[in-house]
């Protein structure tokens, strides 16, 4: 049977990215059966990239506000969801898929996958975890093993890589499973709202393969390295605590948030300073507001 998908692309001011997007999926050799775009309230010319004539099944859902990737994953995936699409496959406007990447993806009966992601000279770029360990309470970081940490490049991987955490570029679940776990949390804004869904999905007994030959073409490169005192590193801080409290397989786990509050705030003097001390408190008290998850992100009624 002939399953329909629909593409949700989150934007918010890459206009000229976003129209590569565009392009890439106007170039499947398996067209979507719909793109659906979330505008985080753009203020470029990203209104007149959408405008432009493409062969695509286009709709534009322009939230009010910047709602961050976080909202605008959790608006397409209800848009798509509602709308009744079999297949719904997330990505980012720094991406561009190669022209059979969704051929590629909807060849494997999996309920979950993930394309692999590639920079622009062709090196493996994929970042989803091979191991991710919320079971060590030693483990600072539950990202042990990655995809291009384990595989020197995509020639070297087996058809199909169980992963345990996705990134939102190229992540592709079934209706089944947004039926049984709910959606994205919008809670989240930015960082790690990926990463959860991803946990709640291999709870519920989902495997996640990331498809070797389904391969996707970041536009820029990768940087991880925020600014921990900033406004980006409260989200970096509060939303890894919300994961550990939420689905951290035991005691120690769940504890871990606090232990790195701690630790931040008495290093505070060494590295980060009083702002990182303050963002770390700030993260903590806002994360043990979100043990639970979001009521707009649960299985649908």
């Amino acid at each position: 049977m002939t399953e329909t998908v629909a593409v949700v692309v989150v934007t918010y001011n890459r206009a000229d990215l976003l129209g590569r997007t565009l392009d890439g999926l106007a170039a499947q050799t398996r067209a979507p059966d719909a793109v659906i775009v979330v505008d985080n309230a753009s203020t470029d010319h990203t209104a007149e990239v959408l405008a432009a004539p493409r062969d695509l099944p286009l709709q534009v859902v322009t939230s009010p506000a910047n709602i961050g990737g976080a909202g605008g994953f959790h608006r397409g995936m209800v848009t798509a969801y509602d709308a009744g699409f079999d297949r719904i496959w997330l990505m980012d406007d720094d991406v561009v898929p190669a022209p059979g990447c969704l051929e590629a993806l909807i060849a494997v009966d999996e309920d979950c996958l993930t394309s692999v992601r590639e920079d622009l000279a062709g090196v493996l770029m994929e970042k989803a975890a091979i191991d991710f360990d919320l079971h060590n309470p030693l483990a600072i970081r539950p990202k042990r093993a990655a995809v291009d940490s384990v595989f020197a490049d995509r020639a070297s991987m087996p058809p199909l890589v169980e992963v345990q955490n996705v990134a939102f570029e190229g992540f592709m679940v079934r209706r089944e499973v947004v039926a049984e776990i709910g959606f994205p949390d919008p809670e989240f804004f930015i960082f790690y709202d990926d990463a959860e869904y991803a946990v709640r999905a291999r709870r519920a007994g989902r495997r996640i393969w990331a498809v070797r030959d389904a391969v996707l073409v970041r536009q820029l490169d990768f940087n991880q390295q925020h600014d921990l005192s900033g406004w980006k590193g409260f989200y970096m801080y509060r939303n890894l605590f919300v994961v550990h409290l939420r689905h951290g397989e035991n005691v120690l786990v769940r504890l871990k948030p606090l232990v790195i509050t701690v630790a931040v705030v008495l290093l505070s003097p060494l590295r980060g300073g009083v702002a990182e001390a303050r963002n770390v408190i700030r993260a903590m008290v806002s994360a043990w507001g979100m043990r639970r998850l979001t009521s707009s992100a649960a299985p649908p009624r």
